[in-house]
């Protein structure tokens, strides 16, 4: 499964300055049980937005890392609080349909 949020750097800040942060939290994340990866993706011509997608084992491994998320994290989120404002897009299961290139 994969969920999604929002990242929009507040005025004056970039996504950069929240990067460092981002990849700090997500190392310790991903040591939980059912962890399979984040990314952040850059919004195309916004130096002030990305995308975060987290992908995980199951829903349920997902909310059990949520639960035992950790003091160390919850402190790194909320040291972000005056850079960044963080829109949660969504839940969603791993593709039911999907078109790849065929390289044969």
């Amino acid at each position: 499964m994969y969920y999604i949020f929002e990242v929009t750097a507040k005025e004056g800040h970039s996504i950069d300055e929240y990067a460092a942060s981002w990849l700090e939290a997500s190392a310790l994340i991903q040591r939980s049980s059912g962890a399979r990866g984040t990314r952040l993706h850059r919004k195309i011509g916004d130096d002030r937005r990305a995308l975060a997608i987290a992908t995980w084992e199951s829903k349920a491994a997902r909310d059990a890392a949520s639960v035992m998320g950790g003091e160390a994290v919850k402190a790194i989120i909320e040291a972000q609080a005056d850079i960044v404002t963080v829109h949660f897009v969504g839940e969603f299961d791993a593709p039911d349909w999907e078109v790849l290139p065929n390289f044969e």
